[in-house]
């Protein structure tokens, strides 16, 4: 097929959408459940969780990778590989790209993970300190580093283009998918396959973020323990899966006549430059983050029509974004539809980019706005329409997903009908 050639003014389109979480192993299921307000919190059944102080987690269950990938090579890799390498398989397929009809040196890949393959550090030390050295499994350092997802979807499809991942806490898919974007502006390549996997439910990972007491304890009632922007918020709950979308040139997403989705038209990246963990108390790197990224995108203020918030259910994170929308919109903030969908998938951590960037792109396309749910007692500080509880219909333009991460870490992206 004949490339079209690019510039650095090239657009850029998302026509592949895929989806791994608690909430469905495919973007259909997961986006009527989504829309329907369940929730896919519950009791941990990975380990037992019965020492430690959060014991309720939105997992992935009903889970064989060797349904969707060779069972060898899963065998071979961490659990938040499986859910990458899938997720970005269902994308490929849904952009109905073809590598027999590509130039694999046009086409990238960008899926990063926040903490990578937590799964298999654990198992290979234990073996270490059960055993001795000579026990380690060789495919140990292949199978936890967070570039793997990247490398081995671009040995799938055979791409030879840019590749790499972005390792930036809970920002991390956010991150991808906005440089591979730059990517495709400036020439890079006309096809990039971002987003973010991540697989941290574990021993040890929970033992450390219940050490730090960021989780909700509300064990005996899971379901409502993910609570953003409601008064009786007491931290997130760790969710796992994997969340990527196909990015193409306008012009090479025509040339082939695909079904094109919406427009990523703006993305920006900021620093908090205040603490290891805590958002910046006025909201400062967020708030420079959605301004940067709505100057880039040529798009006004009043054009925004939602936020996928980032939305932890933490009781910082939640009033200080509540803040920075406040600042960056004025008056137009009260009009804004704003969600956090981490009230029924949990906190993916690097991987949240990913789903929340579907989740923005369905909400263009079908009108539809996925609900906040368990926001019965609003936090007085946290103000905003947050669409409670139940989904809502509406004519959806222009669409903004915000994550942050810990070190400071601040990124948004925005999405437009075509």
């Amino acid at each position: 097929m004949q490339q079209a050639p690019l510039s650095a003014h090239q657009r850029v389109v998302v026509t592949g959408l895929g989806v791994v979480a608690s909430l469905g192993h495919d973007v259909e299921t997961f986006w009527n459940n989504l829309l329907a307000g369940q929730c896919g919190i519950d009791r941990i059944t990975q380990f037992d969780p019965a020492n430690y102080t959060t014991q309720i987690a939105a997992e992935v269950r009903d889970w064989n990778v060797e349904q969707h990938w060779d069972p060898k090579e899963a065998r071979r890799n961490d659990r938040y590989t499986h859910f990458g390498m899938v997720a970005a398989k269902q994308a490929f397929a849904d952009a109905g790209l073809d590598m027999s009809r590509e130039d694999p040196d046009r086409v990238g890949v960008v899926i990063g993970s926040g903490i990578g393959g937590m799964d298999t550090h654990e198992k290979q030390m234990k073996r270490l300190f059960d055993f001795g050295p000579r026990k380690v499994s060789p495919f140990t350092i292949p199978s936890l580093i967070s570039n793997m997802c990247s490398g081995l979807f671009a040995i799938e499809i055979g791409a030879r283009g840019p590749n790499f991942a972005i390792s930036s806490a809970c920002a991390t898919a956010t991150h991808c998918i906005g440089e591979a974007m730059h990517m495709i502006r400036r020439g890079d390549a006309e096809v990039m396959v971002a987003g973010g996997a991540e697989a941290t439910i574990t021993r040890f990972a929970y033992a450390g973020f219940c050490s730090m007491k960021a989780m909700s304890t509300r064990n005996d009632d899971p379901k409502h323990a993910s609570r953003p922007f409601d008064a009786g918020r007491d931290g997130f709950i760790m969710g796992e899966g994997g969340g990527v979308i196909v990015l193409e040139s306008l012009a090479h997403a025509q040339a082939r006549g695909a079904r094109i989705y919406c427009e990523l038209v703006g993305y920006a990246a900021s620093c908090d430059a205040h603490h290891i963990t805590m958002p910046d108390p006025e909201g400062k790197g967020l708030s420079a983050a959605m301004t940067r990224a709505l100057a880039w995108a040529g798009v006004g203020l009043g054009e925004v029509d939602y936020i996928n918030a980032h939305g932890t259910s933490t009781p910082y994170n939640d009033k200080f974004e509540t803040l920075a929308i406040k600042k960056v919109f004025g008056d137009h903030a009260r009009k804004l539809a704003i969600s956090s969908t981490k009230s029924m998938t949990g906190h993916l951590l690097g991987a949240a980019g990913g789903i929340e960037a579907v989740i923005s792109v369905k909400t263009i396309q079908t009108g539809q706005i996925a609900p906040t749910i368990n926001l019965t007692d609003p936090d007085p500080e946290c103000d905003l329409d947050y669409v409670p509880n139940v989904r809502r219909a509406a004519s959806v333009k222009i669409a903004m997903s915000n994550n942050l991460g810990f070190g400071g870490q601040n990124a948004a992206v925005v999405f437009k009908a075509m």
